[in-house]
């Protein structure tokens, strides 16, 4: 590929991104096409010579059209993704056409930048202790999987064992501990960290999966030794809050280290409609949040923020002889993530923040809350309709005539008819179906149609 190429390929996928795009509020959310297709239009010998590079966009873009759901779409409702702002994809072009290495500041001291910034904002944001340092990280996993490292570090290091110079085996017994409701990412990241989740200690959730406060005292009471406490905010099926006040409190009498999963529910903190949910949060150790799920930045864009800097750093820091590495006042993100080549993940949320300031992110979570508060009264309105969960944030938990297979087909209709796209679910051992408002595009009438949509195909099965 030449010079006098790059421009008619460039032009080529910016013609495709911007009618995909612009396609967003009419198209067929779901799918069209599943394996067998994409792999019968995809799949030729490798090109001895190659192919032309702008028949490739077309190609790719061809199939992308009909085999992918549009996560971006103002009326996906699946997962909690949040679709990408404008300024934030802009900046994300611009990061993949710069194509920095951010790992260390002398390769990019812009891009090092950006990040001090960045976590600067993000803990003013979230009003949390100003202290705290901050990872750019791939995702939630990744974020919780940090702090994590960051607590075994602090933990294993107050009873005298470096876990970084001589591993698990051998080392003092270490007391997990986390809710009945945790998401998936904790029990992986512990069995990144070397723990088996054989050896979690659960904790009973009420009916909205919040951790039981009591259940935890009594459990912690019966625990000796170095102990970390996993709490949760945002229930990925509720969106309900664990009493964190009252977790830190225990966490604090105990001597653990307490740890938050907020991938989406931490930014409630950025609303004061909202902050009362999140109430002490800002007492735990280190939090895990997604800037793709509710600031609307593209994917690529989890933070783990820890209070303890020196416990993070040890965690995660690498060093060798061929690197040129500060230790100093330059940032050298090497020091806060696991990874060392990795792009420069934290522009896209500088210009996020920059572009809406505090009053534009307080708007951009309270109008997602209402649009799943809308949604909530629409399909209430139906007798054959249970709302299953208080509605405290962006998550709708919904059953279809007290039925597993009419809810289930519910689901599957939905997904199959396009004009919205939600997810199925279990909840307290019965099939539901999960509606999540995360995007920033969401209007009242995406609601209102994607509503009248779903009870028009549950009217039509009974």
């Amino acid at each position: 590929m030449s010079n006098e190429s790059l421009d008619p390929v460039l032009d080529t996928a910016r013609n495709h991104a911007t009618r995909y795009l612009h396609g967003l509020a009419t198209r067929h959310v779901g799918s069209r096409h599943g394996r067998d297709e994409m792999m019968a239009n995809l799949r030729t010998p490798l090109a001895v010579s190659g192919e032309d590079p702008s028949a490739v966009i077309d190609l790719l873009a061809s199939q992308a059209d009909v085999g992918m759901t549009a996560c971006s779409s103002p009326r996906y409702f699946g997962f909690v993704i949040g679709g990408t702002q404008p300024v934030a994809l802009a900046a994300d072009w611009l990061v993949s056409t710069w194509d920095q290495n951010a790992g260390i500041h002398v390769i990019s001291p812009f891009s090092a930048a950006i990040e001090e910034i960045a976590a600067e904002w993000m803990l003013e944001l979230l009003d949390l202790p100003r202290e705290s340092s901050v990872g750019f990280v791939t995702g939630g996993q990744m974020a919780n999987f940090t702090c994590l490292a960051a607590a075994r570090h602090n933990v294993l290091r107050r009873v005298g064992w470096d876990v970084e110079l001589d591993g698990v085996a051998g080392a003092p017994h270490v007391n997990l501990v986390v809710g009945a409701g945790a998401h998936i990412t904790i029990d992986v990241a512990f069995r990144y960290l070397g723990y088996g989740t054989r050896s979690l200690n659960v904790v009973e959730s009420d009916g909205q999966g919040r951790m039981r406060a009591d259940r935890l005292r009594d459990l912690v009471a019966t625990l000796d030794g170095p102990t970390i406490i996993c709490a949760q905010v945002g229930n990925v099926n509720s969106g309900c809050f664990d009493p964190v006040r009252e977790i830190a409190q225990i966490a604090r009498d105990a001597g653990a280290w307490l740890h938050v999963d907020g991938a989406f529910g931490l930014w409630a903190r950025a609303s004061a409609e909202l902050a009362p949910f999140a109430d002490g949060i800002d007492l735990a150790d280190s939090w895990s949040t997604d800037a793709h799920k509710w600031l609307n930045v593209p994917y690529d864009s989890g933070l783990a923020i820890v209070r303890h800097s020196a416990d993070h750093r040890a965690s995660m820091t690498s060093s060798a002889e061929y690197l040129i590495q500060t230790h100093g006042v330059e940032r050298d993100a090497i020091d806060w993530v696991p990874e060392l080549s990795r792009r420069a993940r934290a522009i896209p949320i500088y210009a996020a923040l920059r572009t809406l300031g505090l009053d534009g992110i307080a708007d951009l979570i309270n109008r997602g809350c209402a649009r799943a508060r809308q949604m909530a009264a629409l399909l209430g309105q139906d007798a054959g309709v249970l709302i299953l969960n208080d509605v405290v944030l962006n998550q709708v938990l919904v059953r279809f005539a007290n039925d597993d297979d009419i809810t289930r087909a519910v689901v599957a209709g939905v997904q199959k008819e396009g004009t919205c796209w939600v997810s199925g679910t279990t909840w307290n051992g019965h099939a539901a179906m999960r509606v999540s408002v995360t995007n920033w595009a969401t209007s009242a009438e995406d609601v209102s149609r994607s509503a009248s949509a779903i009870l028009s195909l549950f009217r039509g099965l009974h």
